[in-house]
This record gives structure tokens, sequence and C-alpha cells, in this order.
């Protein structure tokens, strides 16, 4: 009777365990931690190039086998002084000789980082659709001078006035996007082409029109150089004047809640994911593909378009042609590492504009900055090849351990059966 009583407990143990075993299988196998992963093994490789370009650990290794303790040291501390700055300069500067000066930087990090999200959103939300929206550039651009046009050109009270440059050049930047769905649903043609030619297109457009238009600022000669905004359509400063972290920032972060809303508890939402699965079964269910891909390509280039106004009236300056800073091709880095949701690219964003932030202070640490741009690199690597991230650290394939748990279950059935 003992062996008979004790063997369900043991197998019901087993079971517990080897379903725990799975979840953490399906846990170690996540997005998130491919991600988490994929940044370590990016800081592993920055600080190997920052120690083999380090002139300390340079002249010490010259005597290494007299005395390795020198070369280890100089390697800790090149480390120790490049990683220092990346927080100093991103975080907190521990130097400074007041709290005020020290969060600087977070504010800083936190300005950076809110055209990365906001583009971000628009380029993860066409990954979410199954399209690849590279023309973040064209519509960033298109956006940023309708929104400067209207700051420039029109005449309304504060307030209203940059409501209007707001609202303008999102529709802008829709429109621009729109372009693209439209032609892929009418034409087929492929939107990778399409928005790398709209690209050339709005670069060009743009420049012709801050050189002829109303807009140019006669002070600039015959350089393609915008007016000043007006006052009244400037993003405000949240912080004060003491930093230069404007409504910019809180606008991504609101735009970051509507990605999610719209993707994750609306119905149009629904339809972008259905397409995104499986265009022909989201077809044979009644979905319209072809008005979705407009959507799509509408809402994503709207999302981009915020990334666009930030940069035209987050600024007491006009701008150049080269306003988009590279935050279109950023935007796509972001969309990988945040896995297309909302909080992955709101963490994404804010990652690399720290990186952004932290430039100028790990240059004057002695860091080139195209480490940091290595960095970056590995991680849309690794994160684009997350096959590569399983095999060095030995992870399971995605949906392991929901395969465990149905051989598992099926296995206890066969045994029951055969009592």
């Amino acid at each position: 009777m003992t062996g008979t009583q004790t063997q369900p407990h043991t197998t019901g143990a087993s079971r517990v365990d080897g379903v725990l075993r799975d979840a953490l299988r399906e846990i170690l196998a996540g997005s998130v931690v491919r991600g988490a992963l994929a940044i370590l093994i990016a800081f592993l490789v920055g600080a190997i190039l920052i120690v083999s370009t380090n002139d300390d650990v340079i002249s010490a290794a010259g005597y290494f086998f007299a005395r390795p303790g020198d070369t280890l040291s100089a390697m800790g501390g090149a480390i120790a002084e490049a990683y220092g700055a990346l927080f100093r300069g991103a975080i907190y500067n521990t130097q400074a000789e007041s709290f005020e000066a020290g969060i600087r930087s977070l504010t800083e990090t936190a300005r950076f980082a809110g055209p990365l999200i906001a583009a971000g959103l628009g380029v993860a939300l066409s990954f979410r659709v199954g399209m690849f929206n590279i023309g973040g550039q064209g519509q960033l651009l298109v956006a940023a001078g309708c929104a400067m046009w209207a700051a420039t050109q029109w005449q309304l009270p504060a307030g209203l006035h940059l409501v209007a440059a707001l609202v303008f050049g999102l529709i802008g930047g829709s429109v621009w996007g729109a372009i693209v769905g439209f032609l892929k649903a009418q034409t087929g043609a492929h939107e990778v082409i399409v928005t790398i030619m709209l690209n050339y297109v709005a670069v060009n457009v743009l420049t012709w029109v801050l050189r002829t238009s109303p807009m140019h600022n006669p002070g600039s000669g015959n350089d393609p150089t915008s007016m000043a905004p007006a006052a009244t359509a400037q993003l405000p400063l949240v912080l004060g004047p003491s930093f230069q972290l404007h409504l910019g920032f809180v606008l991504a972060i609101a735009a970051a809640v509507l990605y999610w809303w719209l993707m994750e508890r609306s119905s149009l939402g629904f339809k972008f994911r259905a397409v995104g699965l499986n265009a022909d079964a989201a077809r044979t269910a009644g979905i319209n593909v072809e008005r979705i891909y407009v959507y799509t390509m509408a809402a994503s280039g709207a999302f981009v378009a915020l990334a666009g106004v930030n940069q035209a009236l987050g600024r007491t300056a006009g701008f150049t042609p080269s306003i988009d800073a590279g935050i279109g091709w950023d935007a796509i880095t972001v969309a990988l590492l945040g896995g297309s949701r909302a909080g992955g690219v709101v963490f994404a964003g804010l990652l690399f504009g720290a990186f952004k932030a932290a430039s100028s202070t790990m240059q004057f640490a002695g860091v080139a900055p195209e480490v940091m741009s290595v960095v970056q690199g590995v991680i849309v690597l690794f994160i684009a090849a997350p096959p590569l991230v399983r095999a060095i650290f030995r992870l399971p394939a995605p949906g392991a351990g929901v395969r465990a748990v149905i051989a598992r279950t099926r296995t206890a059935e066969t045994e029951e059966v055969a009592k």
C-alpha cells in the first residue's frame, strides 16, 4: 500500500517540475531575454574594442609576460572609465556639483529618445502587419517640412499655433506613408522599393522648398535653411529653462500608449495583426487586405511624423535637410530591439537615446564615437539572427516548452489508457 500511495505523489511532483522547466524554457526563448543577451554581447564587443585601442593597455601589453597585472589593471580601468562615462552622460553625472546638474544627463537621454520612440513605433506597426517600412527618413522630412511651414507662415494664437503645426506635420507624414500603401494595394509595388524612392524624393523636394520658398531663411544665403519656428509654435520645455527636455518626449510616451491600445485593444489593430499573421486567411475571413495596407502605412507614417514634428518644433532655430539625423534608419533598429511592442520600443528608444546623449562624454573619456556605432550594429545583428544568440547561450527554440508540455500530456494520457 505504501508503494502504491507514494508512486502517484512522485509522478505528480515530477510533472510539476517538468511544467516549471518548460515554463522556464519558454521564458528563456522569449524575445525579452534574447534582446537582453544581445545587448550584453554588444557591450562585451564594445569592451574588447575599448581595451584594444586604449593607449595605456597597448603600452602595458608590451611587457605583459613580465608584469601581467599591469595589463589587466589597464584593461579594467579603460572599461570602467568608458562605461562610467556612458553612465555619467546618459543617466546621472556623479561628478556634477549639484543634483540639478547631475540629472541633466537623464533629461538629455529622454530628449534624444523622444523622436526615436515615435519613429520606432511607426516602423514597428508596419512590422506587425508584415510590411517593411524603411521610408522613415522621407516621412520624417515631409512631416518636419509641413510642421515648419505652419510654424513660420501661419499667424495663430499661442497654443492653437502649436496644435495646428503639430497636426499639419502629422497629416504630411501620414499622407506620405499612405502613398506607399496605396501603390502596394493597387499595383502590387513592393513597399521596400517604393519607400526607398520616396526617401530620395522627400530629401530633394525639401531641399528645393527650403532654398526657394517663403520658408527660406534669407540670412543663410543659398543654403537650404528654414526660418526659425515662431515662439507660439515651439514645443514648450517641461522642466523649465535649466533643461532642454521639451514636450516632444511626453508626446512620444503618449504615442506609445496609443500604439498599445491600437494594436492590442482596437478592432483595427486586430485586423492589422490578422493580416500580419496570414494575409490570405485574413482575406478569406472578410478583411479587406488592400485597405489595411493603406491604413497601415498611413498610421505608420503618422507615428514617424511625430518624430519629424519633434525635430522641427523642438528648437528655437531653423533646420536643414539633415534634420532627420539618421532617426528614420535608427527607428528600424529600435523597432527590432523592441520586438514591435510598445513597451519594448520605449525601452529601445531610451537605450539608443542614452547612446546619443553620452557620445560627447565618452569621447571626452577617450572612447572613439565609432565604438558605440559598433555596439548598436552588434545589437541589430543578434536581434536579427535569433538562432545565433540561442547557439551562443544554448537557449531553447521558441515553442520548445509548449511542445514539451504537449508531449508530456500525451505521454500521461497514453499511460492512463494503458492502465
